[in-house]
């Protein structure tokens, strides 16, 4: 006599490399984001100074004038708040 309350419930069996291989073909995989070639990328500065080399005239005329322009911002500041 087998009483209700007492029979054994079956667990599922799970096995873990099926369900792996389910949930890997949903994710995306990571794109390759090491570039082709060996060379490393040029930095900020050297990219900076090719630039104004290759722009001389442009680059002393921007430079003079951020060197005036602040020089301005400085004497006008000094003259402001003078005692």
């Amino acid at each position: 006599m087998t009483d209700s309350t007492t029979q054994q419930i079956e667990e599922p069996t799970i096995n873990p490399d099926s369900t792996a291989e389910k949930h890997a073909a949903k994710i995306p995989q990571p794109k390759d984001t090491q570039p082709k070639d060996t060379q490393p990328k040029d930095s900020y500065v050297k990219l900076a100074m090719r630039n104004m080399v290759r722009k001389g005239r442009q680059s002393l005329w921007h430079f003079f004038l951020t060197t005036v322009g602040l020089v301005g911002l400085l004497v006008g500041l000094a003259y402001l708040t003078k005692p």
